[in-house]
């Protein structure tokens, strides 16, 4: 399945807003150096109750709107 996800980096607590056909998601970690979204696939892992290497990030990898891609569990 894909999910459209807005991020909002260098917030104050790490929580997941539903809205729409999409969520938002905000991160405590800083958009440098990819933190924002190896944090976000960790975030959305554990939301959806799966395993890291099911979530992969299609599209928007240095845009705060972005397409993740989640796989059903193994």
């Amino acid at each position: 399945m894909r999910v459209k996800v807005k991020v909002i980096p260098s917030a104050k607590e790490t929580r997941i807003e539903v809205f729409g056909d999409g969520i938002k998601v905000y991160l405590t970690e800083p958009a440098l150096r990819g933190r924002a979204n190896k944090k976000l696939i960790e975030v959305l892992a554990d939301y959806y109750n799966t395993k890291k290497y099911n979530v992969t990030l299609v599209k928007g990898q240095a845009q705060r709107e972005k397409v993740i891609e989640i796989r059903e569990a193994d």
